[in-house]
């Protein structure tokens, strides 16, 4: 594949991610040059879809890169998808919100079980979340009835808006403006119990261009690294470009954990596929290099896992 940017002649990548502030460490790195000085081209795509339409985006070859949920993309390489996680991207919990509509029926999580969730497809964060969430609360969801595809949140805010016991789950502080407005009912939230983003790239992608991975991991862990310690610009760009509250913006920064680091600790690694294991998320126990970048994971020295 050629990857060079024939006006630029630099190296071409193309990177999907959720239009949320998790990523404003890549745009930083891109807005301010970083990339263009080690002669790579970033082509960044906001993926409103959310995993699982980055999941098809890989497949399609429609992406090089993505930073998707790690629940999403290991189901989806277990069914297929041709990429490889090459390094966790955020280590702290994703604290997902539960919503309903503000004229639901529904007003408190107990009364929850047996009311269809909207996603935004199969296999997303949305979707999968919903397993969690039902374990947390002690009942189980085993139908695809209890499902309503929606696409996105434009499509989620259209099927809330008609009142019906619908459940709806999304990142928290992206989703609180909805509720300050009164649109949405805030119920409760369920965090992941494993670290939230993952940086993913196609197999091929990987083969081809291992050092190019590489230095683009580089990249963005520094800045990721140089935006954390500079809280209160940071967060004051947070409010700014993704319309939230300040306050939210620097509770949201004081939970950040970026990963910082190319390494996938095996051990963590293994405790994640128990998980999702446990949960129905996937159905067997994969080796480690069959979801990971070999070269990227650190295996425990004595094997007393």
């Amino acid at each position: 594949m050629d990857l060079l940017d024939q006006t630029s002649m630099k190296k071409l990548v193309r990177v999907g991610g959720v239009p949320e502030h998790f990523n404003l460490a890549w745009h930083i790195a891109n807005e301010n040059g970083v990339f263009a000085n080690e002669g790579i081209s970033i082509e960044w795509q906001d993926i409103p879809g959310g995993t699982g339409a980055m999941c098809n985006a890989l497949r399609a070859n429609e992406l090089d890169m993505a930073i998707t949920l790690t629940e999403g993309i290991v189901a989806d390489i277990l069914n297929g998808n041709p990429s490889k996680i090459v390094q966790f991207y955020v280590n702290s919990p994703l604290r997902w919100g539960i919503y309903t509509g503000k004229n639901s029926p529904i007003n408190q999580l107990s009364e929850i079980n047996g009311a269809k969730y909207a996603i935004s497809r199969y296999g997303s964060g949305s979707h999968l979340m919903s397993f969690v969430n039902a374990r947390n609360l002690g009942f189980t969801i085993d139908s695809a009835l209890d499902f309503e595809v929606v696409g996105n949140m434009d499509g989620a805010r259209k099927l809330l808006a008609k009142g019906e016991p619908h459940v709806f789950m999304w990142e928290k502080y992206m989703t609180k403006p909805l509720v300050d407005a009164g649109e949405f009912k805030f119920l409760g939230e369920c965090r992941t119990p494993w670290p939230c983003f993952a940086v993913v790239a196609r197999n091929q992608f990987i083969e081809e261009n291992p050092d190019l991975v590489n230095t683009v991991l580089d990249i963005v862990n520094k800045s990721c690294y140089e935006l954390k310690f500079k809280e209160k610009e940071a967060t004051q760009m947070v409010a700014w470009r993704y319309q939230l509250k300040l306050e939210d913006a620097k509770q949201w920064f004081s939970e950040l954990e970026y990963a910082y680091s190319e390494e996938i600790d095996e051990i963590q690694l293994l405790s994640i596929l128990n998980d999702l294991k446990s949960l129905g998320i996937i159905n067997r126990l994969p080796v480690s290099e069959e979801i990971c970048y070999a070269p990227n994971i650190l295996v425990n020295a004595d094997n007393s896992y």
